[in-house]
């Protein structure tokens, strides 16, 4: 037991670490192997409920660099993708075979990492069908396995080419407010259990400390490099979900 815990506090340090420094990641790190000890439903309800605090703590640092215009749109459609991520996680949460489904996304996520070139400075973003999109989608899958932030990252990263501090910022609040409605429609729905919280407060420790480290270092490390080493940490667990989730 105790060294479960301490496998599982590592695991949410480094997660909470990786997106302090790089904006997002802790989703991904945590959902990469958790499940190897939860059911997909008990580790999605975790990494949610701490991901809720994780950003809470990087936005306080960094709300002076929100820019609340350009959330209304993919916040609106990530909220609404969340309550059909509600439904799915609520009703077949624990069942294997989404082990598969997510190692599957996770290996789809690696590449998209290991292959996206920066955004072009210089091009308009579409402000109505890609933000509905990718809200939606990021909306989606994050309520079902609490990775939806490539979708988030991509669009504020064509946002904000030029603003790193922008772009981290207005994706940790957009983390934020739909978290917070995935722990309030489970919350009511009765899918938290007493086990849980020993888990959480064992998380939470973990979450504050990495997420503080991260952002400190935020301006020093290259971020480029984070997201590679974190991506092939990734594809390991992932490939392992999938043979043998």
């Amino acid at each position: 037991m105790v060294i479960e815990l301490l496998i599982i506090f590592l695991i949410l340090l480094f997660g909470s670490f990786v997106q302090g420094v790089s904006g997002f990641g802790f989703g991904l790190v945590a959902m990469s192997f958790l499940p190897f000890f939860f059911t997909v439903k008990e580790s999605t309800l975790l990494v949610v409920s701490l991901a809720l605090v994780l950003s809470a703590s990087i936005a306080l640092q960094m709300f002076k660099h929100i820019q609340w215009k350009s959330l209304i749109v993919i916040l609106t459609a990530a909220l609404v993708g969340r309550l059909g991520g509600f439904f799915i996680l609520h009703n077949y949460g624990e069942h294997d075979i989404l082990k598969v489904i997510l190692g599957i996304f996770l290996i789809g996520v690696v590449v998209y990492l290991f292959r996206s070139k920066p955004p072009n400075p210089d091009k308009k973003v579409n402000g109505t069908w890609l933000p509905i999109a990718l809200g939606l989608g990021g909306g989606l899958i994050g309520g079902i396995f609490a990775v939806g932030g490539p979708f988030f990252v991509f669009y504020f990263m064509l946002l904000f080419p030029n603003d790193k501090y922008a772009y981290s910022a207005n994706l940790q609040i957009t983390f934020l407010l739909t978290a917070v409605m995935t722990v309030a429609l489970h919350g009511v729905s009765g899918d938290f259990t007493v086990d849980f919280l020993g888990y959480f407060l064992v998380g939470l420790v973990s979450v504050l400390v990495g997420s503080r480290v991260g952002v400190l270092l935020f301006a020093k490390l290259s971020q480029a490099k984070i997201k590679k080493i974190a991506a092939i940490v990734v594809a390991v667990a992932a490939a392992n979900l999938i043979i043998f989730g």
